[in-house]
């Protein structure tokens, strides 16, 4: 019995010591595994402090950067630094500066400007220098005002460029030698900047310096165009309160110059192409006025020049040649016309009473010999074969044997004709003679009562017509070369009007009183 027991205890203490190593080897790994983890653990914690404070000083900067305290700052650098910049101009010495402004508009312009020193500079919207004086072509007169702005890049003084120049209520005096000043203003270099001229005049003067019209000039622009490799010249202008615009094309690469003119109120628009390519140089205008076409054909080499003018090639309606000699100026032309409108020589509102008013052509070196011969006049039928010659020599303007008929039954003819300007009037003074070779078809057009059908053969009288007023003075009549004091009393005025059939009627009426004082 009890070494049964003794044997049974053995075999439980073996039992027991077996599960107490078991139990050991469990702890044992527990223990491992539980120094792997805190090992590890501390491992990662010791990264996690390690990077830290990089992470905080990273965002620290970020956010700095990006604050609303920092922002304002940045602004108000470059604020501070853009208005440094542009006000460089401020600190300039201002003899230094109108020397260099003035040198860089005689390089680019060949002008010779003087500039005033009461000038102001603004850099808004763009940098610019505005002279409240300035005059050049040695005329202190001009003294108008000048705006140049300076390109925005190249502000420093050594390094300053113009960029535009503006030039503002200047009165430009055009005389014999400066004439040419805003055709050679074609060919300067407009590159880098443009020119213009706004609000000014141009006045014309003769060779005793008189003014004979002024052109106004509202605006003014030369610039260059760089895909057509030419400068440009467009300009809204006035000339006897008639408004007009001009646009000049100088190409460089062919050698051309191309203008158009245009005047809405006139209904007249030319245009003019001129080729410089060659010695000889020719042209050809075109115009067209209230519809109608017409053009001219030049050329010229030296002193000479030649044109012809015509409105169609085959069967034309007018046809006007002429040479004109330079040095000395002397022109000589002749033309034909189916027919001729005798309101427009006639009426003081047309372009060619208007520019005889201004006395251009009262010009002691101008001599001119012109005749134009017409076979029809419009509104009145019954006048035909006009022959008009117009005549100026050393000043002074005449008609002198202008010739016109009516039917085939009468002729008219001037002699000791001159035109002049009297009291802003253009007038006609002249001496008419009538010769009548059917005194019958006289008395049959103003219904003549047969025993009032005196022989007539010839009326001379003098004539006195203005333009300006519509009336004409007839004196010294005779009749035959005899003298009636009543016909030169009935005659002595004459009243017109812008009606043609009143004018016809009143004339008709007055001519029966001439016949029937002349019949006694």
């Amino acid at each position: 019995m009890l070494s049964k027991f003794k044997h049974n205890f053995k075999i439980f203490k073996k039992i027991d010591h077996f599960k107490n190593s078991l139990l050991k080897i469990k702890l044992n790994k527990f223990n491992s595994l539980i120094k792997k983890i805190n090992f590890n653990k501390k491992n990662n914690q010791s990264k996690i402090k390690l990077n830290k404070p990089n992470f905080l000083f990273t965002k620290i900067k970020l956010t700095i950067l990006t604050s609303y305290n920092r922002v304002p700052l940045l602004l108000a650098g470059a604020i501070f630094f853009a208005l440094s910049y542009l006000s460089l101009p401020y600190f300039y010495n201002t003899n230094n500066l109108i020397n260099k402004i003035e040198h860089m508009l005689s390089k680019n312009l060949n002008i010779k400007f003087s500039l005033s020193e009461d000038f102001s500079y603004s850099f808004f919207p763009r940098p610019s220098f505005v002279f409240q004086k300035v005059s050049f072509l040695n005329q202190v007169e001009n003294l108008g005002k000048m705006k140049i702005n300076i390109s925005l890049s190249k502000l420093l003084f050594e390094k300053m460029k113009i960029k535009d120049v503006a030039l503002y209520n200047v009165n430009f005096k055009i005389n014999k030698d400066n004439y040419n000043f805003f055709t050679e203003l074609l060919k300067k270099d407009f590159s880098n900047f443009k020119f213009e001229i706004k609000n000014s005049n141009i006045f014309y003067h003769n060779i005793e310096n008189d003014v004979l019209f002024i052109n106004k000039i509202n605006n003014l622009k030369y610039y260059y165009d760089i895909k057509k490799l030419s400068n440009f010249l467009i300009a809204d202008n006035e000339i006897f309160n008639i408004p007009y615009s001009i646009k000049f094309q100088n190409d460089f690469d062919k050698k051309k110059n191309t203008s158009l003119i245009n005047s809405n109120l006139l209904k007249l628009k030319i245009e003019n192409e001129f080729s410089y390519k060659n010695f000889e140089k020719k042209g050809l205008i075109k115009f067209l006025y209230n519809k109608k076409k017409s053009k001219a054909e030049y050329n010229f080499s030296k002193n000479l020049f030649k044109y012809s003018y015509y409105d169609k090639l085959l069967n034309s309606n007018f046809i006007y040649k002429g040479t004109i000699n330079l040095k000395p100026f002397f022109l000589e032309s002749s033309g034909y016309l189916k027919e001729i409108n005798l309101n427009q020589l006639l009426n003081s509102n047309t372009f060619w009473i208007q520019i005889l008013k201004t006395e251009i052509l009262n010009n002691n070196n101008l001599n001119i010999d012109t005749s134009v011969n017409a076979k029809q006049t419009v509104s009145f039928k019954d006048l035909i074969n006009l022959e008009l010659k117009v005549k100026i020599s050393e000043g002074l303007i005449d008609i002198n044997e202008t010739s016109l008929s009516w039917l085939d039954n009468i002729d008219f003819k001037i002699s000791d004709s001159l035109l002049y300007i009297k009291d802003n009037n253009l007038i006609l003074d002249a001496f008419i003679s009538i010769k009548i070779h059917d005194y019958n078809e006289l008395y049959k057009f103003f219904q003549t009562p047969r025993n009032y059908r005196k022989e007539i053969k010839k009326i001379d009288f003098n004539l006195n017509y203005n333009f300006d007023q519509f009336t004409a003075k007839l004196n010294d009549i005779k009749i035959d070369n005899l003298f009636n004091k009543k016909i030169n009393k009935n005659l002595n005025q004459l009243i017109l009007n812008d009606n043609m059939l009143q004018n016809r009627i009143y004339f008709k009426n007055l001519m029966k009183k001439v016949i029937k004082h002349y019949a006694g």
